[in-house]
Parts: C-alpha cells; sequence; structure tokens
C-alpha cells in the first residue's frame, strides 16, 4: 500500500512539473530588430531613426539589391545613407558573399526592392541562416518593398493562381488564389506581411491570406512607412499607416469558391504608435 501512495505522490509530482513547463513562455533570445518598410519613398526622418536604431555609426551594413535586375538598385538604396556621410555600407553582391561571417556581426542588413521570388531564388541557405544569425546577435534587419515581403515566413508572392494577369491588387476574395512562397521567417510564423498596402488597396489579398490561413495574422504596411518591430513591440515610424487583420475565431468558410468569416478584427496604427504584436 505505502509503495502503491509513494508512486502515485511522485506520478503526481512530475505531471504537474511537465504542465507548469508547458505554460512557460518560450523566450526570444534575439538582440535584434526588423524595419519593415512598405515601399515608395523614404522620408530623411526615417532613414535617421534606421540609423539611430542600427548603431550604424559605430558599425557597418550591407545592402543586398538582388529583388531587382537593375544594376543601379544598390546605388539608390544606397544614396540616402552616403548622403549623411555613411560609407560603410557595403554591397553585397560585390564579393561580400563569400564572407558570411561578416554578415553575421553587421549592424544592418538592408534588402532592396523588386521581386521578393527573386530575391529568395538568389539567396543560398547559407546565406538565409547567416541573415538569421545576424538578426540573432543583435543586427537591424530592414528591407524595403521586396525585403519587406520576405520577412514572412509564409511570403505573398503578388501573383494569382486564378487570375495570372497581373493586377497591383486582389480584385476578389477567393478560396485557392493567393500563392505563398517561403520567405526568411524572421518574424512569427503566423505573421503575413504585405506592403505599398493602402495606397495600391491591397486589401483584398492581406484578407484573402488570413482568410486562407485563420490561425495567421496580416500587416499591411503603407509606402514612406515603416514598422520597427524589437521583441513583441512594434512602433509605426513614418508618413501613414499600418493595418491589421485578425481572425479572433481563426475560422473561415468557403461558398462556391469565395471566402467568409465572422468577427475579424481590423486596427489601423498611426504614425508613432506603439502596439504588441498581436498573438
Amino acid at each position: 500500500m505505502k509503495r502503491i501512495l509513494v508512486f502515485i505522490l511522485i506520478t503526481t509530482f512530475f505531471s504537474c512539473q511537465t504542465k507548469q513547463e508547458e505554460k512557460l513562455p518560450v523566450q526570444n533570445t534575439t538582440k535584434g530588430g526588423l524595419f519593415i518598410i512598405g515601399g515608395g519613398s523614404r522620408p530623411a526622418a526615417m532613414i535617421d531613426k534606421l540609423i539611430e536604431f542600427s548603431n550604424l555609426k559605430a558599425g557597418y551594413g550591407y545592402i543586398l539589391p538582388m529583388a531587382s535586375a537593375d544594376d543601379s538598385a544598390y546605388f539608390y538604396a544606397n544614396k540616402q545613407f552616403s548622403e549623411k556621410g555613411l560609407t560603410d555600407l557595403k554591397d553585397y553582391t560585390k564579393g561580400a558573399n563569400q564572407l558570411l561571417d561578416s554578415i553575421e556581426n553587421a549592424s544592418l542588413i538592408y534588402m532592396a526592392g523588386g521581386d521578393q521570388r527573386r530575391l529568395m531564388d538568389v539567396l543560398t541557405e547559407k546565406e538565409r541562416n547567416s541573415i538569421r544569425k545576424a538578426y540573432k546577435n543583435g543586427a537591424i534587419i530592414a528591407g524595403t518593398s521586396a525585403g519587406a515581403a520576405v520577412m514572412s515566413k509564409k511570403m505573398i508572392t503578388g501573383d494569382e493562381r486564378k487570375h495570372p494577369e497581373y493586377h497591383a491588387t486582389f480584385r476578389t476574395i477567393e478560396k485557392g488564389n493567393i500563392i505563398f512562397d517561403e520567405g526568411l521567417g524572421l518574424l512569427p510564423a503566423n505573421i503575413v506581411i504585405d506592403q505599398h498596402f493602402i495606397y495600391r488597396s491591397r486589401y483584398n489579398r492581406l484578407l484573402t491570406a488570413v482568410l486562407e490561413y485563420p490561425d495567421h495574422i496580416g500587416l499591411g504596411i503603407d509606402e514612406s512607412t515603416a514598422l520597427f518591430i524589437k521583441n513583441d513591440s512594434a512602433t509605426v515610424i513614418g508618413e501613414w499607416q499600418v493595418v491589421s487583420f485578425q481572425n479572433r475565431n481563426q475560422e473561415s468558410e468557403s461558398k462556391n469558391g469565395l471566402l467568409g468569416a465572422r468577427n475579424l478584427e481590423l486596427n489601423i496604427y498611426l504614425p508613432n504608435d506603439k502596439f504588441k504584436l498581436p498573438q
């Protein structure tokens, strides 16, 4: 009888301990930050903030222009930095891709605009991991337009499966239409980024994303606007707004190929607004 009682007590102890351990939040050990620009022009005050956050005056950085096929992509991405006397932002395509350890210790990695699929196709798995390590080590990872889209794990490509002719925005909210590729996954896995958001009326596209994947949260960043993310805190920087869509019920339905849902949450964040990343 005593043996049975001891066994029950031991089993209960470890069961409770396991339950307590399961409730403990996973610690975010990342030291860096994300500076996600929705595209368009970059106000001088925004660049000043990016320089401040990345401590670029005391460090060095890289520009990744590979999302664009234009040879001048590095020049235009670097222009505002060079005008401020910062000359330590190197073109990653000029031999620096052999120095992965150098990337991992950079203060800033800036990904220019273009086609997000092109950027992800060019980056090797080692290079992707070096960017992730830089972020974990304390770097600011910044990107505009295509460089913003790649921050998500599920990356919006901009293409439509049912309507392959290109449009700046989706004209419908349909099941099986949106196309995702794999991004860098710097953000929590349940967050999807869309860019040029208000200016190009991309509501249908992001709504499609959160209805196809009801457990995901959509963040739409407008042009000339950035979302600075540090741990679980987000700050809107720039001239316009950031929009979030969240499917609180994590449910959606489909009828005749059309997507629907109830009780979607919409937030519109203004410049200088701060908020916790939705869970």
